[in-house]
C-alpha cells in the first residue's frame, strides 16, 4: 500500500513515516507542498496525508491542485483544531481530517479506515472526457457501450481514478496475488484501447517516459 506523507516539522515526519512503514506501508515522505505536488506527478498513491500549514504551497492548495487533476486519491489533512481549516479541507475535497496533536493509533486507525472506503470505490460509476464505466454491469459506455471482464474493469478503473503510473503500481493492483507480468498488462491495456476506440471515445491509453496514462481529446 502507498502513501504520500506531507509534514514539514522533521521530527514528526520522521517519526510518523517510520510507524507506517513498520506497519507495511510503502511511504514516500516530503516536507512541504511543492513537493508532495512533484510527487503526484511521478506516481500514483492509494493514499495521501497532507499537514495544511506547509511551506512553498499548502495542503489545501495541494488538495484542490489534485481534485482539479482528477486525482481521486483518498486525502487526509491534519491540522491544528481550527474550523476554518476544517471546513475549508472538507470543501475541497478531502476525504477526512485529523486534529494536530494525535495520536499515531489514531493515525494508523484513519488511514485503514481510507482504505477499506477505498476498496469500496468500484461501487461508484467513473467518468473522464465522453466515458463512463459502469460499476453494475461492468461495462464502458460513450457513444456507445461495451462490456468489460472483471480485470478489464478493474484495471480501466485504476486508470481512470489516477492520473499516472507506471506498469508496477497496475500489477500491484490489478493482478495482487497472481503471477502476472509486464506482458500481461501490455495485452489487457490493447484490450482496452481497442474498446475504447469500439465505443467512439474521447480518450485514450497513453504512455510516455514509463508512465501510463489517461489522455484526452482536449490535452492534444
Amino acid at each position: 500500500m502507498k502513501l504520500l506523507f506531507a509534514e514539514d516539522t522533521q521530527d514528526l515526519n520522521h517519526a510518523v513515516t517510520t510507524v507506517l512503514e513498520y506497519q507495511g506501508y510503502d511511504v514516500t515522505s516530503v516536507f512541504d507542498g511543492q513537493e508532495a505536488l512533484d510527487a503526484l506527478k511521478k506516481e500514483s498513491y492509494d493514499v495521501v496525508v497532507l499537514d495544511i500549514m506547509m511551506p512553498q504551497v499548502d495542503g489545501i492548495t495541494v488538495l484542490k491542485t489534485m481534485r482539479e487533476h482528477a486525482i481521486l486519491t483518498p486525502v487526509l489533512l491534519t491540522a491544528k483544531s481550527e474550523v476554518d481549516d476544517r471546513v475549508a479541507g472538507l470543501d475541497a475535497g478531502a476525504d477526512d481530517y485529523l486534529a494536530k496533536p494525535f495520536s499515531m493509533k489514531e493515525l494508523a486507525a484513519r488511514i485503514r479506515s481510507m482504505v477499506r472506503r477505498s476498496q469500496y470505490e468500484s461501487e461508484t460509476d467513473l467518468q473522464k472526457g465522453n466515458v463512463t464505466l459502469h460499476a453494475n454491469d461492468y461495462s464502458l459506455s460513450a457513444a456507445n457501450s461495451v462490456r468489460l471482464s472483471h480485470k478489464e474493469f478493474e484495471l480501466m478503473r485504476t486508470l481512470m481514478m489516477h492520473e499516472f503510473m507506471n506498469t508496477q503500481y497496475l500489477l500491484e493492483q490489478v493482478w495482487p496475488d497472481e503471477p502476472a507480468q509486464e506482458d500481461t498488462v501490455k495485452l489487457y491495456l490493447s484490450y482496452l484501447k481497442r474498446k475504447l476506440a469500439s465505443i467512439g471515445a474521447d480518450i485514450e491509453i497513453a504512455a510516455e517516459g514509463g508512465r501510463i496514462f489517461i489522455r484526452e481529446e482536449s490535452d492534444g
